[in-house]
């Protein structure tokens, strides 16, 4: 296991990268990093782990080879379990092994979390989740449910509409006028008008 490929899956503002070790139908195991490291944090661990695995650690955004999110952007635990969702989503991984690391509790606390609050929001998809110098994720039985349900729909829903995205359509000035009305009950054909000169933008297709 001491030779590995190299990966890239897209994302909306780049890519995020990571690195692969073991037979590709070995079982799925993903390798999560912590505070400030890189896909590298498991290049020792690795070879010393089974052989029948098949082994993807991951470069968070920001990190190691992956692009960082544009400037302005900041960078919350949720994105970061959107970025396990998404790379998860590109293996289309249905059910596999999650080894997490996070070491400084005091700077990285959403890190040591990332791994345990994936398991918490997606259970159906990990089977066994491995904490290395970590803690895991607690909330009041209170929260449990309203945090997973809005959690987990923030992030699918986020996805779903990634997947969507389609080149925008060409329209008429007055295609466009008509659309921005039935949209928008309480605008006049003059205020979508004046809304429009500024709201569009004109190209070659229209």
């Amino acid at each position: 296991l001491g030779m590995f490929t190299e990966l890239k899956f897209p994302v909306p503002w780049g890519h995020i990268a990571a690195k692969a070790w073991g037979p590709l139908e070995g079982h799925p195991v993903l390798c999560l990093h912590g505070w400030l490291d890189n896909a590298n944090t498991f290049d020792k661990l690795i070879p010393l782990l089974p052989t029948d695995c098949y082994y993807v650690a991951m470069d968070f955004s920001g990190h190691g080879l992956s692009s960082h999110r544009p400037a302005g952007c900041p960078y919350h635990f949720l994105d970061y379990v959107t970025d396990v969702r998404r790379v998860v989503a590109a293996l289309q991984w249905r059910r596999f092994t999650l080894m997490g690391h996070s070491m400084v509790l005091n700077l990285s606390f959403s890190y040591c979390f990332i791994s345990p609050q994936f398991c918490f929001l997606y259970p159906e998809m990990v089977d066994k989740l491995i904490l290395l110098e970590s803690v895991g994720f607690l909330l009041a039985p209170e929260d449990t449910e309203a945090w997973l349900k809005s959690k987990r729909r923030v992030i699918d829903r986020l996805l779903s509409l990634e997947a969507k995205q389609q080149t925008p359509k060409a329209r008429s000035p007055e295609a466009a006028l008509q659309r921005l009305l039935e949209a928008n009950s309480h605008l006049t054909a003059e205020g979508g008008a004046i809304l429009l000169q500024r709201g569009a933008t004109e190209t070659p297709a229209g």
